[in-house]
């Protein structure tokens, strides 16, 4: 709160009192007078009435009308105008004679009022004042003394006395000590700005005084005197004013010296800063020669490398004795030495040049790491490590990021932790951290039980050609540029990357990278379904690999009995009277443990249905001699959670041999094929039909990812959306065409609706084709056999009878066949293109009521387009009729308006979709 200043100070202390003392002795006089003249009245009142009352008594006793009538009127006419009216009653209450009728006369008495009334008594109302007086009988004629008998009442004189002339006092008064009031803070008013003008007129002479003192300047232009306190001031100003000048000049002699003594040795340091920049420079340019110069090495050693290995690899193909095939594998082994070291040396080279760009293509990660896995798992089992992986089950599977530079990182870690572990194991822990709803920190731990790094050399670990220990390059050999490159990259991908070692204690790397969430996922194929249930007997003594595979095993559903020695693994076989389905065993697989494993397929051979084994080896010897012992299979170590769920769902599934006796036959034409949808059920429908006739297909959401692609990867031919999300289809199209390994591939769009002139541009886009939903088998077929440089495939023309299967639930808007035939006869496909379209419904509606609230009309075309590819292959006629007529109409005039009952129709039948789902499901 501000402060208020002298004047203001001077103003309030002055005029607050006398407001104060002036409302109080107003207010004081004003309520005297009003009760004062309240007073007057009723005296005046009582006055009249009483003696009236006594003068009446006679004339009533003597029935003198003409008596009464002068009384009454005399009186009226003596105290007028205070007198309203003079009213005289008998006994019985009835009126006599008044001096004055007026209009709210009939309500001057009441029977209850006057009776019993011996003294006067005064009603008041808002503008009147009335009087009740008895008129008493003094008089008798019997001798015996009897007190009632002189008061006996002859009747009642009422007066009524007008307010008016009191009001208007009281009215006179409030006027008057408002005048009073009014005057008075004037006259205060005027005494303090004469006050306050005596303080600050000298104030602000002493204020702006200060002023001038601050900007330095010599005077203070204090040259009158003033009175008091002021004139004390006014001198001790100018005393500081004197001091001052004298005190700049004394400086100012110094800072002329002081400044002549810097000029000379800022004129040192110039020169010696050229000198500086001129060597920076040179320096700089010295770096830049040799990055450059170790990149264009690293390639041109790189090829001469390449030859080597290649023609090594021919050499393994041909008849060799023993010491040629030593040599052979000592050539590999220093050919990949030399290799790695040169990718170190161009990686490094990359990030001192700036020129390591990091890609933004979608991937699963798990799949990811379980190539990482796969590639360092030999070196690994060479040394009888135990390598094992957990990843929890909350870590989302499909990220936005550069999987390349990802799966680098890990593997250096990890080589980096088997090269420097010589027993025991590596652990390898993936969690992560929800950012917000679009990106996902992934934190990766590598922790093994190796040789452990002392702290004072843990710094040195990430820079350049650093290494904990001088002689470390000699036992272990590399480069040094490991930990360093990856220090970058992990930096690169918004993250950092820590350890935590002692020596004879192992090392633990951490590192976290920021990956964005896609708006698309990959659809989980995993068999994990036919697991559910089933009894599984688990061995492992390894405690991270345990928990790796037990938490896998509880995610899929799976009746798990878990043992992690021998022990409870026999008890467990004896306890069940039942037999298990699936007994899986995990176990080191070195030469000296083959006989305990043997055993323990012996011993629980006969109490599970398969029986497969976790080894830490990937000799397929071993593998088949443990496999001619009683296994069904054997599993490499670490596990990849795909191969665990195939291998142990084959036996359950109703594609597997056992249960399938009639094989497909057809042969897959060896395409290469890209599928382009933002739409998961039509991505998923179009992915199905291709898989039974094309040998490899790949997917993508959009046309960022697709030119993404096709940069790396050459296809036969690409089915492309239109309208999608980041880049649409056109666009993609062209920059596919332009700049990439398939500009001679033919590129089809897809689409659910195109009118003949959207057709025509988009054969002039670069489309080789279209093909409009919903699509077919033949039309595929068709397609394919024109654009293929394959041999066209035979198309039977015989009509194949789609068998037919009940309707998930009843509804007028379904037509099941027509579903089934729209998935080529697939009933668990067609379910499930339904399924993914009554998920989508709640969504599209709350879109369309927004972009209709919105008047949006190509945010509306945008939805109903999606919608309309979704209805393509569900079996709804009347769902995809709109919105095929409400595209039509927005394409050929975005308006609204034109529009509306089918907008309110599509409206409805949706939510009438979903209450036929519902009741149907409640009903089960």
């Amino acid at each position: 709160m501000t402060k208020l200043g002298l004047r203001d100070s001077v103003l309030t202390l002055t005029l607050i009192p006398t407001v104060i003392i002036g409302l109080l002795l107003g207010g004081y006089f004003t309520i005297n007078r009003y009760i004062e003249l309240d007073e007057i009245l009723y005296q005046q009142g009582t006055t009249i009435s009483e003696p009236l009352a006594i003068a009446l008594e006679q004339p009533l006793l003597d029935k003198n009308k003409q008596l009464l009538n002068r009384l009454i009127s005399f009186t009226h006419n003596r105290h007028s105008p205070a007198i309203k009216s003079i009213a005289i009653f008998d006994v019985n209450n009835q009126l006599l004679m008044t001096s004055n009728y007026h209009r709210s006369f009939n309500k001057l008495i009441s029977q209850e009022s006057l009776q019993n009334l011996l003294t006067t008594k005064v009603q008041e109302s808002e503008d009147l004042i009335t009087f009740f007086t008895p008129i008493i009988n003094h008089l008798t004629y019997d001798t015996k003394w009897d007190s009632p008998a002189f008061q006996s009442p002859l009747g009642t004189v009422i007066l009524q006395l007008n307010k008016d002339e009191a009001i208007i006092g009281q009215q006179r008064a409030l006027l008057v000590t408002g005048v009073v009031i009014i005057l008075s803070l004037v006259l205060a008013a005027i005494l303090a700005f004469r006050l306050s003008r005596m303080f600050m007129i000298p104030l602000n002479k002493l204020v702006l005084a200060t002023d001038k003192l601050v900007e330095g300047k010599r005077s203070t232009g204090l040259n009158d005197n003033m009175i008091g306190e002021f004139e004390l001031l006014r001198e001790g100003l100018n005393t500081i004013a004197h001091t001052m000048v004298m005190q700049k000049d004394e400086m100012q002699k110094n800072i002329d010296q002081a400044t002549s003594d810097y000029r000379e040795t800022l004129e040192q340091y110039e020169t010696q800063n050229i000198q500086l920049s001129f060597a920076k420079k040179e320096a700089q340019d010295a770096n830049r020669v040799k990055s450059d110069f170790l990149a264009k090495m690293s390639h041109e050693l790189r090829t001469p490398l390449n030859g080597v290995m290649g023609f090594t690899r021919q050499l393994y193909k041909t008849p060799l004795n023993k010491h040629q095939k030593d040599y052979l594998d000592t050539i590999m082994l220093s050919a990949n030495s030399l290799m790695t070291i040169i990718s170190d040396i161009l990686d490094f080279s990359k990030l001192e040049a700036g020129a390591m760009e990091l890609e933004s293509i979608q991937f699963q990660l798990r799949d990811s790491v379980n190539e990482v896995m796969t590639l360092l798992a030999p070196s690994a089992h060479d040394k009888q490590l135990e390598l094992s992986i957990y990843i929890n089950h909350q870590v989302p599977d499909d990220l936005t990021g550069d999987p390349t530079r990802f799966k680098q990182v890990l593997i250096n870690l990890l080589s980096n932790a088997i090269k420097f572990t010589e027993k025991g194991s590596i652990k390898v822990d993936v969690s992560f951290r929800l950012l917000d709803d679009e990106r996902a920190s992934v934190l990766v731990s590598v922790t093994d039980t190796g040789v452990g790094i002392p702290m004072d050399k843990q710094d040195s670990l990430f820079t350049p050609f650093g290494q904990a220990d001088s002689s470390i390059t000699r036992k272990f050999g590399g480069t040094g540029l490991g930990l360093i490159i990856t220090k970058h990259i992990v930096e690169a991908m918004n993250g950092r990357i820590t350890l935590n070692s002692a020596p004879g204690n192992g090392t633990c790397f951490t590192f976290n990278s920021v990956f964005n969430l896609p708006n698309h996922v990959f659809t989980n194929d995993l068999p994990s379904k036919s697991l559910i249930g089933k009894r599984i007997l688990y061995l492992e003594p390894h405690e991270h690999t345990h928990h790796a595979v037990l938490s896998l095993l509880t995610q899929w559903q799976t009746n798990v009995t878990a043992c992690f020695n021998e022990t409870s693994f026999l008890d467990a076989i004896k306890s069940n009277d039942f037999k298990y389905d699936i007994c899986l065993i995990g176990h080191m697989a070195s030469v000296d443990d083959m006989q305990q494993l043997k055993g323990y397929i012996k011993s629980v051979r006969e109490s599970t249905d398969y029986l497969y084994l976790m080894l830490n080896t990937v000799s397929h010897n071993m593998r088949e001699a443990f496999i001619g012992s009683g296994a069904d299979a054997c599993l490499s170590k670490p596990l990849n959670h795909r191969k665990l769920c195939e291998l142990l769902a084959a036996p359950y599934r109703l594609d597997h041999p056992v249960h399938n006796i009639e094989q497909n036959e057809h042969q897959l034409l060896p395409l290469k094929v890209l599928v382009v949808d933002d739409n998961d059920a039509n991505l998923k429908l179009l992915h199905t039909l291709l898989s039974e006739q094309i040998e490899i297909i790949e997917t993508a959401h959009n046309g960022s990812q697709a030119y993404s692609l096709s940069k790396s990867h050459k296809y036969d031919v690409i089915f492309m959306d239109i309208q999608m999300p980041i880049m649409d289809g056109i666009t993609a199209c062209k920059l596919i065409q332009e700049s990439s390994l398939n500009e001679d591939t033919p590129i089809i769009a897809v689409t659910a609706h195109a009118l003949h002139s959207e057709k025509e541009q988009l054969l002039k886009d670069g489309f080789k084709g279209y093909l409009t939903k919903p699509i077919d088998e033949d039309m595929l077929k068709q397609i394919i056999s024109d654009h293929s440089p394959q041999t066209p495939i035979n198309r039977d023309k015989t009509k194949i009878d789609i068998p037919q299967s009940p309707a998930p639930f009843q509804s007028s808007r379904i037509d099941w066949p027509q579903a089934l035939q729209r998935a080529g006869g697939k009933n668990e496909l067609a379910l499930e293109m339904l399924n993914m379209l009554l998920l989508s419904v709640p969504e599209t509606l709350k879109l369309l009521v927004k972009a209709i609230d919105d008047k949006d009309c190509q945010q509306v075309l945008s939805i109903i387009h999606k919608f309309h590819g979704a209805c393509c292959y569900t079996g709804v006629p009347k769902l995809k009729s709109l919105a095929e007529t409400i595209e039509t109409s927005l394409k050929s005039n975005c308006i609204l308006d034109n529009i509306e009952p089918e907008l309110f129709e599509l409206q409805d039948e949706l939510k009438n979709l979903l209450v036929d789902a519902n009741v149907t499901e409640l009903h089960r």
